[in-house]
């Protein structure tokens, strides 16, 4: 038996965009339901996170989760298991109220099946796995006694562990001990967005980038396959956001003429300048990319004509928000542990973006 798992679609992300909402679409319509069609897959597990906001859900983002993925689930009789995560939670001390019970709860979706609060043990084609929703300060010591007491060898959760990439750099420093987890053959976890791997555990990662951290990181979905315990990766060939290296001297009016810019359409875009001498060039070069219909574009010069300035004492414009703040707090001499504050900045960070 085969298995879709997805995690962390985070429907409404960056405050409902209705770009990215489309680049979202993109990736269903194109990538997702083509390949569970092909595969005839009949059952998805989503690990948590399937809208983006905890406190309210915008009217076109619920017709977007409706059209985009839920119906199309529904249509193929697809069962579809939901675990909460925390972004699906209302409250922070439990989950009780939550997008998916409000928004799906009494409908017809007789194939979704939502599961809340305590974790639950489901078998598939012969193999149990325990299915873990988020772990609330609420639902804490029933988690933890089901997780102790299970026999299942496999747990798919939306877990916080410490020690795993977060976002590209970012690890975390708090949350449970991957040791509690030992007993299982294999974890399936989402929450955090890289796709990493420690030992018996994976997090899936998200199925698209939705923020510049994302920026040439592996983003799609897994098939989880029963008789081998095995996922495979199929990954999301699309991307929103793109940076380009312009360097004039290594251009031709021709090639910036014929300059692919096919796939920039309602896309995020940095040009990082390492060489500008022939500014009507560069003019030329912006209003090709200005045809392509680019969402945003931002012109990003690494100062590297600039003698009298030390490059090592400049920002990196084209590295994210995160990174930056980071290499400026390893580079402070302070008294205060520097971990702290990563911390307390990452919180911060992640907090805005899904402002």
């Amino acid at each position: 038996m085969k298995i879709a798992l997805l995690a962390d679609s985070h429907f409404g992300c960056r405050n409902d965009s209705l770009i990215f909402a489309k680049h979202h679409k993109r990736f269903y319509e194109d990538v997702f339901f083509p390949t569970i069609d092909d595969r005839g897959i009949d059952t998805i597990i989503h690990v948590g996170d399937v809208t983006d906001r905890r406190k309210y859900i915008n009217y076109i983002t619920a017709k977007n989760l409706e059209d985009t993925f839920m119906k199309p689930v529904n249509d193929r009789g697809i069962k579809l298991h939901v675990i909460l995560g925390n972004h699906d939670c209302f409250h922070k001390n439990n989950n009780d109220v939550n997008s998916m019970r409000q928004l799906y709860g009494t409908s017809n979706y007789d194939n979704l099946i939502i599961y809340e609060n305590d974790p639950v043990e489901i078998i598939f084609d012969g193999v149990k796995i325990m299915l873990c929703p988020w772990i609330s300060p609420d639902n804490q010591v029933k988690s933890m006694k089901a997780i102790y007491d299970t026999k299942a060898q496999i747990l798919m959760a939306h877990l916080s562990i410490e020690g795993f990439e977060m976002n590209r750099g970012s690890y975390c420093d708090h949350g449970y001990s991957p040791a509690i987890f030992d007993k299982f053959d294999v974890v399936y976890s989402g929450h955090f967005h890289q796709q990493s791997t420690q030992g018996n555990i994976t997090y899936l990662g998200a199925p698209y980038e939705m923020n510049w951290s994302d920026y040439d990181c592996k983003r799609g979905f897994h098939i989880f396959d029963t008789e081998t315990r095995t996922i495979e990766f199929i990954p999301n060939p699309y991307r929103i956001f793109h940076k380009i290296n312009y360097v004039d001297h290594e251009l031709t009016i021709d090639e910036i003429n014929n300059f692919d810019m096919s796939n920039m359409e309602d896309t995020y875009v940095k040009i990082i300048v390492g060489d500008k001498h022939n500014p009507y060039m560069f003019d030329l070069f912006l209003d090709a990319l200005g045809k392509a219909n680019c969402a945003d574009i931002k012109v990003v010069d690494d100062h590297m004509n600039f003698d009298v300035i030390v490059e090592d004492d400049l920002v990196d414009e084209a590295q994210d928000t995160f990174t930056i703040m980071k290499n400026y707090v390893n580079a402070m001499e302070t008294n205060v542990d520097k971990a702290l504050i990563l911390d307390l900045l990452n919180d911060l960070h992640n907090e805005a973006l899904n402002l």
